[in-house]
């Protein structure tokens, strides 16, 4: 008599799918971006009991490079004392907390990455995850509107209530655990509302919105079969519109012309050259949109005032300064310069906390690479991405081509943009998607 054959085991969806579908519900609970950190738990279990159990646990494609880049992260501790010219010296202990800050979420998005990429069909579909990253898109959009509409929304979340006082005033601490529609800020010679919701910051919603908004579009016009659900989505995109130009986020209006351009030409290279009209036309649409409403108005005081610019320059140059003092594996964490960029007397202090003292690295997740992980780290974080957009450069589904789009987008978008947290996670959710795809691509030859 055979013996049964023992049953694989299995990767339950719950994790992921709960974590994407109630994101607004962690967001209002206070959790937030730290149900990412969360999961990663049962996450981690299950891949362990699995792999116990003689579930093969597959890694992705050029993990090496990504291993490379974790690995400078953690040999970075040892040169956190190292002082470079023109920064804060506030000691190694002083830095700790953000260095461990970064490593959990790296370790914890890094097991989310080798878990979606591990799931089946059957355990969870890449069209629902497709599907989960659309309405996640929704949400964004939402959040968006209600940070123009309702600026001024914010209530006291139950984590909020769980912490000291002390402790919840403080800004950082607040932007993970305070749910608010927008951020208040002095751009356009008046305080001017930019939407956050449900993402904490202004720029980490508009690195969102276009990690997203190429997801939602695959779903609509890659998956989605009833003609209402097409329509429906083309009402969202518009209204999307109102939010992405009241952001005043400059970098998210490249973004999207980036994304636009690299889906064009993807498509244009598969034989769809109406993509390139298409294009073409939106972009007469949306310039005729913003010449006959009052968006127009926004976006040219928006492009006429530059009072980051100086800021972002500053610091732009204190990190390749720092790189060149540490060329090797950086400095291990982000500094604070001494002072603003135009005097060492301008800090921080109790009633002021965001005066003075910038953040090295804060401006753009390249900037931070270079100064934080030298040339080693920067390597193996940015080859890995590199590899992933060249090897899967061939995939022409819906999924390769919003996949490829997010991953080339974040090539444009580190300069401005840090990617902790949410934006790495949809980073590693694109890169999962298009691995799992190319695998099923080569099951089915």
């Amino acid at each position: 008599m055979l013996a049964a054959r023992p049953r694989t085991a299995s990767l339950p969806a719950w994790p992921l799918t709960g974590l994407l579908l109630l994101y607004p519900l962690w967001w209002a609970l206070g959790l937030g971006v730290l149900a990412f950190a969360i999961v990663a738990v049962p996450m981690a279990a299950t891949l362990l009991r699995a792999h116990v159990a003689g579930r093969p646990v597959r890694l992705p494609p050029g993990f090496a490079l990504w291993v490379v880049f974790l690995v400078t992260v953690v040999v970075g501790v040892t040169v956190l004392h190292a002082e470079p010219v023109g920064a804060v010296d506030e000691g190694a202990g002083g830095r700790l907390f953000g260095v461990a800050f970064r490593l959990v979420w790296y370790a914890a998005l890094t097991v989310m990455l080798v878990y979606a990429g591990n799931l089946t069909e059957a355990e969870l579909s890449r069209e629902r995850l497709v599907r989960l990253l659309a309405w996640l898109f929704a949400v964004t959009v939402a959040g968006g509107l209600l940070g123009v509409f309702a600026s001024h929304f914010e209530f006291t979340s139950p984590v909020e209530l769980l912490l000291p006082h002390g402790v919840r005033q403080k800004g950082f601490v607040r932007s993970l655990v305070h749910p608010y529609a927008a951020q208040i800020m002095d751009l356009v010679r008046d305080s001017h509302p930019r939407p956050a919701a449900p993402w904490g910051y202004t720029n980490t919603w508009g690195n969102n919105f276009c990690l997203l908004v190429v997801w939602f579009a695959a779903w609509a016009w890659g998956y989605a079969k009833d003609r209402r659900v097409r329509v429906l989505a083309a009402a969202c995109l518009a209204a999307s519109v109102v939010p992405v130009v009241h952001s005043l986020n400059r970098g998210l209006w490249i973004g999207l012309g980036v994304a636009a351009v690299y889906v064009a030409v993807r498509l244009a290279l598969a034989g769809r050259v109406w993509a390139i009209g298409a294009m073409a036309l939106a972009g007469v649409a949306v310039a005729g949109a913003l010449a006959v409403t009052p968006l127009g108005n926004v976006v040219s005081a928006r492009l006429d005032d530059g009072k980051s610019n100086g800021v972002r320059s500053f610091l732009m140059e204190r990190a390749v300064s720092g790189m060149a003092e540490s060329p090797v594996i950086g400095f291990g964490s982000t500094r604070d310069t001494m002072g603003g960029r135009n005097s060492i007397t301008v800090g921080e202090s109790a009633e002021c906390e965001r005066c003075g003292n910038f953040t090295i690295g804060g401006n753009g997740q390249f900037w931070q690479l270079i100064f934080a992980h030298g040339i080693v780290g920067t390597a193996g974080y940015l080859g890995f991405f590199g590899y992933g957009l060249w090897r899967f450069r061939r995939d022409r589904s819906a999924i390769g081509i919003a996949g490829g789009c997010a991953l080339f987008g974040t090539f444009a978008a580190m300069f401005w943009y840090n990617a902790l947290v949410t934006p790495l996670a949809f980073m590693f959710l694109a890169y999962a998607l298009l691995w799992r795809n190319a695998a099923s691509a080569r099951s089915e030859l």
